[in-house]
């Protein structure tokens, strides 16, 4: 039998999210990653 897990790198739920200064989206850098249980 083969099982296919599927896996989502996502922030952290410990990680307060930052917005880039421009506005155009999330700022990643020095982020903690996470995979999503859900």
């Amino acid at each position: 039998m083969k099982v296919l897990v599927p896996v989502k790198r996502v922030i952290d739920y410990n990680v307060k999210v930052r917005v880039k200064a421009d506005g155009s989206g999330v700022d990643l850098a020095n982020v903690k990653m996470s995979m999503n249980p859900f």
